[in-house]
């Protein structure tokens, strides 16, 4: 069974920075995609970036140059680095990833960007 465990989020001041986990089970975690979602309050989830097995990246484009996504495949993790987090990258963070046909979610970690 595909399972995503997300941590790592919480409240940071406008300016700093959080590094999100994902952990995952029941895949060959190595051969597939990861990638970052958010779904900010009252709006739909929206991808942020991606990561191939070969160690390809793309980033929306409102993260590009703040954000770095990175894995671990000893270790089937995945991480997103935040940094110079604004209020509008308040929202709750997913990983997924996409297994025979079928996408699959994390609970994801809730991160507030706030003074």
């Amino acid at each position: 069974q595909v399972q995503l465990v997300e941590s790592g989020g919480g409240l940071v001041q406008p300016g700093g920075s959080l590094r999100l986990s994902c952990a995952a089970s029941g895949i060959s975690f190595r051969i597939y995609i990861m990638n970052w979602y958010q779904q900010a309050p009252g709006k739909e989830r929206e991808w942020v970036a991606g990561m191939t097995p070969s160690g390809l990246t793309n980033y929306a484009d409102g993260v590009k140059g703040r954000f770095t996504i990175s894995r671990d495949n000893a270790n089937n993790t995945v991480y997103l680095q935040m940094n110079s987090l604004e209020p509008e990258d308040t929202a709750v963070y997913y990983c997924s990833t996409r297994v025979n046909f079928k996408t699959y979610w994390g609970q994801g970690t809730q991160v507030t960007v706030s003074s």
